[in-house]
């Protein structure tokens, strides 16, 4: 009754028509008998672990209908809020160096405190980053929304996306005379520490980090409030900072610092002993421990059920619907049949075993378009309510 009004056949929820470009032609009908389930009685602005991962899944197969110009303009916006939680965190962090000389671990939390505003800023309008591509990308393949294809696509464009955002800025501020004193002396001290490790180390420091970055995402689906995301990525997200993990697009901006302030490493330096074995390792961590393990945990992998929750999670950009039952509209492959609208009243006998069913035996009758495009949208909306409800066709 929510999506369509008050139940009775022929009505749309708020008596309005389902899109004003709709051909005004007899178009057809589904009826669809309900039966009514017990909702729950409490009531949580938090989703649970299998929700949040069918909203981790729907983000990826949203990413995938986008057109790739969307995808890369995301992507360099992306590295150059990266670039903004970084250069926060250098020059504050930077002006601490003689306070942490005996204890440098005040440092290091300062700079995990603060770097996580980059991440809040990209979750929250809709960024894109090679690290959460990894999982959520994946995800959609393994629960069979997304075609396999499009994995190193994205992957390839969001790395080059945002090693370009954060190459920008690293420019600009060095332009503006912003990469000097202690905020360069700490930028050349990160370079010299982070290629100064073993391939093999690199790559298992970029595993444990994008797991985390990854938990920021999902933690981040769950909560549906902003203050409930912000603690979901900044707990993650300063956690892998402290310990000292690698991130790869974090690495694009405050190596390329530390190469601009005059860093005894070289590019080459750069790309072979950091960037490489991190990508590999955030790739890693994306697409089994997140991607790989959870849809074993909640679902195609694992043989789960989908949630009965009803959750609207994607844009309705790609649909080209303007009506606000769009919302709640996802592609699927779930099959439907629609009746003519000339479709005889159920028998006497039919009658008969709605009223063994009770009063929750009901008929509701909504409009679909005859457009072919319509089709998906309809056939998500069938999903949702036979999951939410209990539907029987």
């Amino acid at each position: 009754q929510a999506l369509f009004g008050s139940g009775r056949r022929g009505e749309v929820s708020g008596g309005r028509e389902l899109s004003p470009c709709l051909p005004h032609t007899s178009p057809p009908t589904v009826r669809i008998r309900i039966r009514r389930a017990s909702m729950p009685e409490v009531v949580s602005l938090c989703k649970g672990p299998k929700e949040a991962y069918e909203g981790l899944v729907d983000k990826g197969a949203e990413l995938c209908r986008k057109s790739l110009p969307k995808v890369f303009h995301q992507s360099v916006y992306a590295g150059i809020y990266i670039g903004f939680g970084g250069m926060l965190s250098l020059v504050i962090a930077g002006g601490l160096a003689d306070v942490s000389k005996n204890n440098p671990t005040i440092q290091s939390f300062v700079f995990a405190a603060l770097f996580p505003v980059n991440l809040l800023i990209i979750i929250l309008t809709g960024g894109v980053l090679f690290t959460g591509v990894s999982a959520t990308v994946p995800a959609a393949v393994f629960e069979k929304k997304a075609h396999w294809s499009h994995i190193p696509k994205l992957l390839a464009i969001s790395w080059i996306g945002n090693l370009i955002g954060g190459v920008i800025f690293a420019l600009l501020v060095t332009y503006c005379d912003m990469n000097l004193g202690a905020t360069a002396e700490l930028a050349k001290h990160t370079i010299h520490k982070k290629c100064s490790k073993t391939f093999l180390q690199t790559l298992i420091k970029g595993i444990g980090c994008n797991w985390l970055v990854c938990m920021a995402v999902f933690l981040s689906g769950q909560a549906q409030d902003m203050a409930g995301k912000m603690v979901g990525i900044w707990f993650p997200i300063s956690c892998f900072v402290a310990i000292g993990f690698e991130h790869v697009p974090a690495n694009m901006f405050v190596l390329t610092m530390g190469l601009l302030a005059g860093s005894e490493e070289t590019v080459l330096d750069a790309l072979w002993k950091n960037m490489v074995p991190t990508t590999l390792g955030n790739f890693v961590a994306g697409f089994i421990f997140v991607a790989l393990g959870y849809s074993y945990a909640f679902g195609e992998l694992g043989g789960n059920n989908k949630s009965p929750m009803v959750l609207t999670r994607c844009s309705s950009e790609e649909f080209g619907l303007g009506d606000d039952l769009a919302d709640a509209l996802a592609a699927n492959d779930h099959g439907l049949k629609a009746m003519p609208a000339s479709a005889p009243e159920p028998s006497a006998k039919e009658a008969a075993k709605d009223v063994d069913i009770g009063d929750s035996g009901v008929y509701l009758d909504f409009i679909l378009s005859p457009a072919s495009a319509f089709a998906p949208a309809a056939k998500a909306v069938v999903e949702d309510l036979k999951s939410a409800y209990m539907l029987r066709l």
